[in-house]
């Protein structure tokens, strides 16, 4: 059953200027240590920042809350799996947050794809809960 769903449209060009401008403020503010060392070790730096403020955006949409009722930037955080596949990682209030709308019974798994091209990144991020075995 799909619990939610949620996306972003995000503009390369604006966080490539929002980087320029305040750098590590606004890296720090947003990102974990993990995305932060991701990103820096990709050739479009920008675009990768990008990909992952979408994602997070999209994330807060398909939990309900929009980045309101107290979900912090950094709770949202993406890796990738070994194939490049990318993986959203919920702590803190959006993990309570996504607890409280799993059903009783079932298991919560957020799924969340990636892409750019150039000027834009979008990210689409949907929660499904699976009954467990």
């Amino acid at each position: 059953m799909i619990l939610g769903i949620g996306s972003d449209l995000a503009n390369i060009e604006r966080i490539a200027a929002t980087l320029a401008r305040f750098g590590d403020r606004f890296r720090t503010r947003v990102f974990t240590e993990t995305e932060i060392a991701k990103a820096e070790q990709r050739a479009d730096v920008a675009g990768t920042y990008a990909k992952r403020w979408a994602a997070k955006e999209a994330c807060s949409k398909a939990l309900g809350t929009g980045l309101a009722m107290g979900i912090s930037w950094k709770d949202m955080s993406v890796t990738n799996l070994p194939t490049g596949q990318p993986v959203m990682h919920l702590t803190g209030w959006a993990a309570e947050r996504l607890a409280a709308m799993t059903p009783p019974g079932h298991q919560a798994v957020v799924h969340v794809t990636l892409t750019d091209d150039h000027p834009w990144a979008q990210a689409f991020v949907v929660i499904e809960a699976r009954p467990l075995a």
